[in-house]
């Protein structure tokens, strides 16, 4: 139970659990949040094995009987479940013709039947193990299984194919017995272990209190190697915060830090990235990087390719994952592919490596999850290094996927032909960022009540140019997922190619218009706002006595640098969204429908 509350924030709908002591079992299965599960829980029934999940919707409306876990026809074999079967209605269909009744509507409910079927067929001439074997090369899709038999009480079996999936190795006082943890995320286990191992897609473990053993879906034996999990349990508790999100986004500044620690040669102009070390012949020769993503990912890598393109000379390109993974996307010689994801486990973005390295490209990674699939299967990367980001919404992580991004650029910038002293001022503005990030949280109730000004207004427009447009859609993100409000982020240049037929007295806009190379652009869009009695909150330069004039609510950043400013200008639009939703009485760390890691399509 434990478990399943540290893993709420990834997004669900309804939990359950199943535990065995030798020939008994109880199980338990209920919609909605984990405190409505641990109501009918019976804790007087005691166990070694037992299994939980939280579900989030694919095949089968939220409902008890959809939870998890699902059973056998014999009711012996139980399984939870994460990703989706592609397959399960040609299975079902043939395991309906022999007789099977299904209870629920969902594509995992097929995979304790198969099992089942299978040993049955068998007549005892196969074992529990090999029957999950043969089930696993018969389904297709995406997975992470644990399974366990009432039949065999002292054994879990477990399996992963293209969703996350960790054993963690507890401590124990006896010798002769060990105890094993197993989950979708570290969070869950960080109460019990640190050490861990990761499975890779097509292995399965058995698990028993003699011990463990990994073997691929041929039954070849697979070695693994413990790792050690960098975060505490304090750094994934709320810290006496309301709410993660208002944590995460004051870490920001910490996010900065930790993230460049390291890696900045001040008096050299230059970036440290050991990550990329091994690849580093490589980088010289590209003349072309797609950097892929989803979500806020993408909208980093947009800013990205501003950065790479202006001090790098690299033609960038940006890619939504979900969509080069069914393009036919032209790979020419010479270039690399760059995925960011938080979590590592980003189902499409994972598709778009795995393409590009069919295709012999040079792939790199910037994600947050030291051991995640996506960082073992890219040839070089870099870490974000900022601890366990709870939020759904991600607000520290789209900030240190910034920096790196600062940092690759001028790594890749002083390879090629940027020049020393552009290098030196870079640097400069990094190291100096965190302070002037903290100096904005000094308007925290200013935004508070800006956000309480317009917390009954549904829809809103973001704007922005260059460098500020990908925060338009980052800021606009923010108010949709935890607010519910309606919100259109644009580049403020094609504002009058559409949007502006929108604008009247009941739909505000949020500027974002630094001083910057095209704050004079942002101050005519301003005024054309305004001559349609639009209602106008900016974010602006300390100092801008015009945008006071302009607009009808003004929240200031400090003086930066073009390149440096949207990691100063994402702060308050990230408190903006989270006011709004306070005020909206809205759930902040679990927004509906939503999950922090897609590991499914």
């Amino acid at each position: 139970m434990d478990g399943l509350k540290r893993l709420e924030y990834r997004g669900y709908d309804s939990a359950g659990i199943v535990v065995l002591n030798k020939n008994d079992y109880r199980l338990f299965k209920k919609k909605g949040r984990v405190a409505n599960l641990e109501k009918i829980v019976d804790s007087d029934f005691e166990g070694n094995i037992g299994i939980g999940h939280t579900r989030w919707a694919t095949h089968g409306k939220p409902s008890d009987k959809n939870s998890h876990p699902h059973w056998s026809c014999d009711k012996k074999i139980f399984v939870v479940h994460n990703g989706i079967i592609e397959n399960y209605k040609t299975l079902k269909e043939k395991l309906e013709k022999k007789g099977h009744k299904f209870t629920s509507d969902t594509d995992t409910e097929v995979v304790a039947h198969l099992i089942e079927d299978i040993l049955n067929s068998s007549k005892g001439k196969i074992t529990f193990e090999e029957a999950v074997r043969l089930t696993l090369k018969a389904i297709q899709g995406s997975y992470a299984f644990v399974i366990v038999n009432l039949s065999e009480p002292d054994k879990l079996i477990v399996a992963k194919n293209s969703s996350p999936l960790l054993i963690g190795i507890g401590d124990t006082a006896k010798e002769t017995e060990q105890e094993y943890f197993v989950a979708s995320d570290a969070s869950a286990l960080l109460s019990y272990t640190r050490g861990i191992i990761y499975l890779n897609d097509g292995e399965y473990g058995i698990l028993t209190q003699k011990g463990y053993r990994v073997a691929d879906l041929e039954r070849n034996p697979v070695q693994k190697e413990k790792q050690l999990i960098e975060w505490t349990l304090e750094e994934a508790s709320k810290q006496g915060y309301p709410y993660f999100m208002l944590k995460e986004i004051f870490e920001g500044p910490e996010a900065v830090e930790n993230s460049s620690r390291g890696r900045i040669i001040a008096k050299e102009g230059m970036a440290k990235l050991g990550g990329l070390e091994n690849v580093s012949k490589e980088l010289k020769k590209i003349n072309r990087l797609i950097i892929a993503g989803c979500g806020t990912a993408y909208y980093a890598g947009l800013l990205g390719k501003y950065m790479f393109e202006e001090y790098a000379g690299v033609t960038t390109d940006v890619e939504n994952a979900s969509e080069l993974r069914y393009r036919q996307p032209v790979f020419l010689p010479g270039s690399a592919l760059l995925s960011i994801s938080q979590s590592g486990e980003t189902a499409d973005t994972l598709a778009a490596i795995r393409e590009a390295k069919k295709k012999g490209l040079l792939t790199l990674g910037i994600t947050n999850v030291v051991g995640s699939t996506i960082s073992r299967e890219v040839d070089a990367g870099v870490y974000n290094h900022i601890g366990p980001e709870i939020g759904v919404a991600s607000t520290k992580a789209f900030v240190s996927q910034l920096v790196i991004l600062l940092l690759m650029a001028l790594h890749f910038g002083r390879e090629r032909k940027m020049p020393t002293n552009v290098g030196k001022e870079i640097a400069r503005e990094i190291i100096l960022l965190p302070q002037k990030m903290r100096r904005i949280f000094r308007f925290k109730e200013k935004i508070e009540n800006i956000a309480r000004k317009y917390s009954k207004y549904n829809n809103f427009l973001y704007l922005g140019r260059k460098y500020s447009f990908p925060i338009a859609l980052e800021g606009a993100l923010k108010l949709k997922e935890i607010s519910y409000v309606h919100a259109e982020g644009y580049s403020s240049g094609e504002m009058k190619h559409g949007p502006i037929a929108l604008i009247d007295e009941n739909f505000p806009s949020v500027f974002i218009a630094p001083r910057d190379s095209v704050y004079k652009k942002m101050v005519s869009n301003m005024e054309e706002i305004k001559a349609r009695d639009g209602k106008i909150i900016a974010i602006a330069t300390e100092g801008d006595k015009l945008i006071e004039k302009l607009a009808d609510d003004v929240i200031y950043i400090p003086k930066t640098l073009e390149l440096t400013s949207p990691l100063l200008s994402i702060i308050p639009l990230q408190l903006f969204a989270y006011y709004m939703a306070v005020l909206r009485g809205c759930d902040i760390d679990k927004p509906r429908n939503l999950a922090k890691s897609v590991t499914v399509e």
